[in-house]
């Protein structure tokens, strides 16, 4: 086991801000194994460990919330592990509504670029019809003028 590491050296390894390690720390992610003569805060490789933890989960979407939760089990290994999964379940569920969301945009921009010839005066331009929701371009309210500085 290697030596203890204070926040900067902690932080470097991660590729994180000094802040952000004290941000998880006051939110209940990480803590400090003890703290020096002159308070600064040392970790160990256990701290270390739970920031790779919280990097792949984050990169998987899971939320701040999320991790601290998964974490919170994962450190009494008599839990059942159907928490974990009813949690990434959950985030399943979360990214396929956001990939439909997603899809829906796509084919209401795809609807709208098609109509667009794509020159000549912007009155006549369906995007920004649609986007005021007017039936036709010269529905549009007039561009408010520039404010003289």
């Amino acid at each position: 086991m290697k030596n203890h590491v204070t926040i900067g050296r902690l932080a470097r390894e991660a590729g994180l801000a000094a802040e952000t390690l004290r941000y998880y720390e006051r939110i209940g992610l990480i803590r400090p194994v003890q703290r020096t003569q002159s308070n600064y805060r040392l970790y160990d490789n256990e701290a270390e460990a739970r920031l790779r933890f919280i990097r792949r989960a984050q990169n998987l979407g899971f939320s701040l919330a999320e991790v601290k939760e998964l974490l919170d089990i994962n450190s009494h290994p008599e839990n059942d592990m159907a928490a974990v999964k009813q949690i990434t379940q959950g985030k399943i569920a979360d990214i396929e509504e956001k990939i439909a969301d997603l899809e829906r945009m796509r084919s209401a921009l795809h609807e709208v670029s098609e109509r667009c010839p794509g020159h000549g005066s912007v009155e006549a331009c369906p995007i920004l019809a649609s986007l005021a929701g007017a039936e036709r371009a010269t529905d549009l309210p007039p561009a408010p003028a520039a404010q003289a500085r």
